[in-house]
């Protein structure tokens, strides 16, 4: 029988897709297939200090755990895990066999030695203990020399190499084995969590197999189809498929199959995860991945403006996420100053006494197209679109401020005249209309880069005060109805919190100029 086993952590890691909402019958059901497929270990969840409620996985004590583990436990040995500081040590009950045999608890590298004295106890409280090190890339070899002495004097069950921010390659898989293999105490259970920010998780699980000292015991982390804050983790069924080929492995892949129809592979089309370019990019500065999701959600970047940014973070700053931090560099790259007095003069010319309608790429353009339709008819006003070229009507001016639809704007054919934020001046085409983004920001302390909001604030500058709207309909809970073409809609659809900024933004603005709104629209407030 090989001496690498495999541990579940869907409805641990993956909980962070859901919320840990998976529903206790889900959770119930997951933990049979598992059991049925001869997992080792399952991770029922998180011990925190927090609510609890029977359809998440997450307990404040064992005995709530109980309630969700089946009577035929088979030969399974179930955890789960507590970040020292968010789970009071008072709240475990004494080991009694009943419940969860092991418990993995995650530390810093900035306090590890809290996190050991909280192992410590949790070790008295009689539970096998895996030592779960946050972001073992961060450590020098020196580090892990040192800390991997710390953690033989507690002799804890296991010792996981956890790769947080998915950033390990072949080389230094090996170069971490070696020292952990070396100076780690023979008897001590050597583990594995992998992040698929490379798409090397499973090539990465194979190499480990094939390194492993003879000898040594391993536990190898995966969840069912890779489920797991984006961009995932390795697959359970993928592992356990070459682990019963190339390990003599004793797994039951078929029930993990059925709950990965039965379950998971729903919530991955509501909330998706997998390999993504930006989070690829997170691994290759070895940075905490809210800083990807950060540049992602703004929906308003090209991968290699992400890299660029990600790229400035400082060595201090990329373990621990600082949103005030990273919005800060956001705001930094896109606040190129250049002179705009021309182009502003220019624009207040053409537009001097004038109508304007705004064009923004909601659907409602294609549903309401005979309504604006008739109001060009009617007033002959000037047209400018927001970040896209409309088909159905003829464009004066396309204003763009996002360097993701900027694109397909400036190799554009069209009689239009484009204005151009500066943010996108290295790249604009000769005879763009170049204005300063920062001066079109709307919100100092929370930055509101809407681009339809930045219009308007554009037309206000050049004292336009008579402007209709038209497809600015909001942002709807599915990102491709939101728009006149699907292609636009991001995996980042923003939702109602982007909804309440733009809300007051447009209060404001309809103080100082009259709005009207020619279609149907979230924003528009009798």
């Amino acid at each position: 029988m090989s001496n690498i086993k495999l541990l579940d952590c869907t409805l641990r890691d993956g909980g962070y897709i859901n919320d840990w909402n998976f529903g206790k019958h889900t959770i119930q059901s997951i933990l049979t297939k598992l059991i049925e497929s001869n997992v080792d270990y399952v991770e029922i969840g998180f011990l925190r200090d927090c609510e609890y409620h029977k359809d998440r996985s997450l307990f404040n004590n064992c005995a709530e755990i109980a309630r969700v583990l089946p009577e035929n436990r088979g030969k399974t040995m179930f955890t789960a895990m507590a970040l020292h500081n968010k789970y009071s040590i008072d709240k475990l009950e004494p080991y009694d066999g009943k419940t969860i045999d092991a418990i993995r608890v995650t530390f810093h590298d900035y306090d590890i030695d809290e996190g050991l004295a909280y192992i410590r106890k949790v070790k008295e409280k009689g539970y096998k203990v895996f030592v779960n090190p946050i972001n073992i890339m961060g450590y020098s070899d020196e580090m892990i020399l040192q800390l991997l002495k710390k953690v033989n004097d507690i002799h804890p069950y296991a010792f996981s190499i956890v790769d947080t921010f998915g950033s390990m390659m072949r080389e230094d898989l090996l170069r971490i084995y070696s020292l952990i293999e070396h100076n780690l105490s023979k008897d001590i259970v050597i583990g594995l969590h992998l992040h698929e920010n490379l798409a090397l998780s499973y090539s990465l699980a194979q190499e480990f197999i094939n390194i492993k000292a003879s000898e040594r015991k391993c536990v190898i982390d995966a969840s069912m189809l890779g489920m797991g804050r984006s961009p995932g983790n390795l697959c359970m069924e993928l592992i356990m498929d070459y682990m019963n080929k190339r390990q003599s492995g004793c797994y039951d892949v078929n029930p993990v199959l059925d709950g990965i129809d039965d379950h998971i592979a729903q919530l991955k089309q509501i909330e998706p995860w997998g390999y993504n370019t930006a989070y690829a990019i997170s691994a290759k500065y070895n940075l905490h991945r809210n800083y990807a999701e950060f540049l992602l959600d703004k929906g308003r970047l090209r991968a290699k403006q992400i890299n660029q940014i990600l790229g400035s973070i400082e060595n201090s700053k990329k373990t621990a996420f600082d949103e005030a931090y990273i919005e800060r560099l956001y705001q930094d790259f896109q606040n190129i100053a250049i002179d705009d007095e021309k182009v502003m003069e220019q624009l207040g010319q053409a537009l001097y006494q004038k109508k304007c309608l705004v064009l923004a790429p909601g659907s409602s353009i294609l549903k309401q197209q005979k309504e604006i339709q008739e109001y060009i008819d009617q007033k002959n006003p000037v047209i400018l679109s927001a970040n896209f070229i409309p088909e159905q009507f003829q464009a004066d001016y396309v204003f763009c401020c996002n360097a993701m639809r900027y694109e397909a704007i400036r190799e554009s054919k069209g009689k239009e005249k484009h204005i151009v934020t500066s943010n996108l001046a290295d790249g604009s085409r000769d005879g763009d209309m170049i204005v300063n983004y920062a001066d079109l920001r709307f919100d100092e302390k929370q930055p509101l880069d809407n681009s339809v909001i930045m219009l308007l604030k554009l037309l206000r500058k050049l004292e336009v005060d008579d402007v209709a709207l038209a497809g600015f309909d909001g942002y709807q809970t599915n990102g491709q109805t939101n728009y006149v073409d699907a292609y636009m809609a991001s995996q980042h659809t923003k939702g109602e919190e982007e909804n309440k900024k733009i809300r007051s933004a447009m209060h404001q603005l309809e103080q100082q100029m009259d709005i009207c709104y020619l279609t149907t629209s979230l924003y528009h407030q009798e």
